[in-house]
């Protein structure tokens, strides 16, 4: 199969530029300089005026549609697959292990909250005392 596309795709590589070149030519190159120049600038001026109202038909006619079809088509069809399968498979595991580690959480929890009891007078001793030193 690829031994009869390689060579096909070599001969329209081949034949398709020879065809270009066969067109019609409308366009004219400039002949100077200033001609280039002021072919430039016309271009330009063009190109300022008219890109944003063709890039914006572009975005609604063409691209916008496209993308919400295939958002639409993603809830639609592959959302709700990947919903059942978190739910079956991930939350049970989440909901398991969250349960494992629940009295090791409220342990750490209540150790820190006595370290902060022990702490806390310390703290407000010392802010006192800083405050004292601001105000002389």
């Amino acid at each position: 199969m690829i031994k009869k596309i390689i060579p096909i795709l070599i001969i329209f590589g081949l034949l398709l530029p020879i065809f270009s070149f066969a067109q019609l030519k409308s366009f004219q190159t400039p002949e100077t300089l200033e001609e280039a120049k002021q072919m430039g600038e016309k271009t330009l001026e063009t190109t300022q005026k008219e890109m944003p109202s063709i890039l914006k038909k572009l975005w609604e006619k063409n691209v916008l549609p496209v993308w919400n079809k295939m958002y639409q088509w993603f809830i639609a069809n592959v959302w709700p697959k990947i919903e059942k399968w978190f739910q079956k498979e991930i939350e049970s595991r989440i909901k398991e292990e969250a349960e494992k580690r629940k009295p090791i959480i409220e342990e750490e929890f209540q150790k820190e909250k006595e370290e902060i009891k022990k702490e806390a007078p310390e703290i407000g001793k010392t802010l006192l005392e800083k405050f004292k030193e601001l105000i002389k």
